[in-house]
């Protein structure tokens, strides 16, 4: 059996297995620890400065919920865009449409009573190549969807609604990826700004190789299975604020390509500051860091947000071994949780997710994982603060901050392989069992911690023949 040395992203790995619990100063009551340093995301899109103001109805649109205005909507944005750019208004009315496209340099404004709704005709939505599942594959445009366009944005006070009929998974009957609500590839430049959505069984705002993303003050609702309400899809300079987001999958889900094809494309998501949003989530995470993280996952902060209800934990970063790629220099401070059937924070960064079919082989394929900080959290009645026991021997995790963690709970912290670990306060109460349970984890307070028994580990992958891009 044979396999690439893909040596252009050759990742470092050093640490051996074994158990270190050594007595240092710092203690589970210690004083406060400073977290890794992070990347700070200030950015926001710029706003749109085109030379017209276009409004829908002078261009046929009926708005009455019964007559199909698409192409009546989509000629008012095409006019927009070769007229130079500028501002296309949808007035108060309910606006039915199949998929229509945002072109460089346009805002869509929606009125206070204007919504957006969505045939139930998947023939209304143009095929072409979108992301699903970290995979490019056929499918479905987005009900709102932009390629390749810079400075465009949508602003509210209006609503966007999709079919309920259109969600769903590719099946044997309906191969192609069902529509996203809002799909936006390879733009740059993107404001999205005060207005709700409304969908089932398929994500809300999806972008997809993009940057300088700006999102923020949106009411995000969306039930049933994969209704994620934001993926992240290997994007860069990210700003996520003021948003409220119940779903029926994770609420924002940070993505970036599963296997080899996205291992080799390579592109990363980074960047991201997550602030000021309120989660809660009935089938997952309010938070799904991964399980697609090929083309790896860096510099994410976020802060200040409430976890309202979470089906599983409200923080869950997950990955595969036969992923390859990094995560690294990821932050959570300053946040409350509560109504979590799973807990506070997971690790599964061995078996989370697909298995892809051009997995990334051997040590390579391991995620290298780095610089976890978690700050100031207050949880109420969490079953489980902490379960950190999903990570590979073979590559532990390198930087791991944990530190002024308040509330109630039924089940501490368990780590396993990490160096580099700093323990501070831990003030909780209600829990049974050990505060803290480590195995083959080194650093500062973890004097008090008991032992535990060694995870199971994944293998790391083989492979046939070397992989291309096809």
């Amino acid at each position: 059996m044979a396999s690439s040395s893909y040596s252009r992203r050759k990742f470092a790995q050093t640490i051996g297995r074994g158990l270190l619990l050594a007595p240092v100063a710092a203690s589970l009551t210690g004083s406060a620890l400073a977290a890794p340093a992070q990347t700070e995301t200030a950015h926001q899109a710029p706003p749109v400065t085109g030379k017209v103001d276009l409004n829908v109805r002078d261009y046929g649109a009926k708005g009455d919920g019964n007559t199909k205005d698409t192409i009546a909507l989509q000629q008012a944005l095409d006019r927009c865009y070769v007229l130079g750019g500028g501002n296309v208004t949808f007035p108060a009315g309910n606006y039915l449409t199949g998929a229509i496209q945002i072109r460089s340099n346009t805002t869509i404004t929606l009125e206070e009573g204007a919504i957006i709704s969505g045939s139930a005709d998947f023939d209304d939505y143009p095929t072409m190549q979108v992301r699903w599942e970290g995979k490019w594959i056929p499918g479905h445009a987005g009900l709102i969807y932009a390629v390749d366009a810079k400075n465009i944005g949508i602003s509210g006070p209006g609503k966007i609604a999709g079919n309920y009929a259109l969600g769903g998974r590719p099946s044997a009957e309906k191969p192609l990826r069902h529509p996203a609500l809002i799909e936006l590839i390879g733009c740059s430049g993107i404001l999205l700004e005060n207005f709700s959505t409304d969908y089932k069984n398929m994500w809300s705002v999806h972008p997809t190789f993009c940057d300088n993303i700006h999102i923020k003050n949106l009411t995000i609702r969306s039930v049933g299975g994969n209704g994620d309400g934001i993926d992240v899809d290997s994007c860069k300079q990210v700003r996520i604020e003021g948003c409220d987001i119940a779903t029926g999958d994770d609420c924002i889900s940070l993505k970036s390509g599963r296997g080899m094809e996205g291992y080799t494309l390579l592109r990363t998501t980074e960047d991201v500051h997550i602030s000021n949003c309120t989660f809660a989530d009935s089938i997952f995470a309010c938070i799904g860091i991964g399980s697609e993280t090929s083309g790896g996952i860096r510099n994410v902060r976020i802060e200040k947000c409430h976890f309202k209800g979470a089906k599983t934990f409200a923080v869950y970063m997950k990955s595969q071994v036969g992923r390859g790629a990094f995560i690294e220099n990821i932050a959570v401070d300053n946040v409350d949780a509560e109504g979590m059937e799973g807990g506070f924070l997971r690790f599964n960064l061995m078996g989370s997710g697909l298995q892809d079919q051009d997995p990334v082989p051997g040590k390579e394929g391991i995620p290298t994982v780095k610089n976890f900080s978690f700050t100031n959290i207050r949880v109420k009645d969490a079953p489980v603060l902490i379960d950190g026991v999903g990570v590979h021997p073979d590559k532990p995790l390198d930087g791991l901050v944990i530190d002024n963690i308040t509330g109630t709970c039924k089940k501490g912290i368990s780590l396993a392989n990490a160096r580099n670990a700093k323990i501070g306060k831990i003030n909780v109460s209600g829990f049974e069992g050990p505060l803290m349970s480590v195995y083959n984890v080194h650093g500062m307070g973890l004097q008090a911690a008991a032992a535990m028994s060694e995870p199971k580990a994944r293998p790391a992958i083989t492979v046939e023949k070397a992989y291309k891009l096809h």
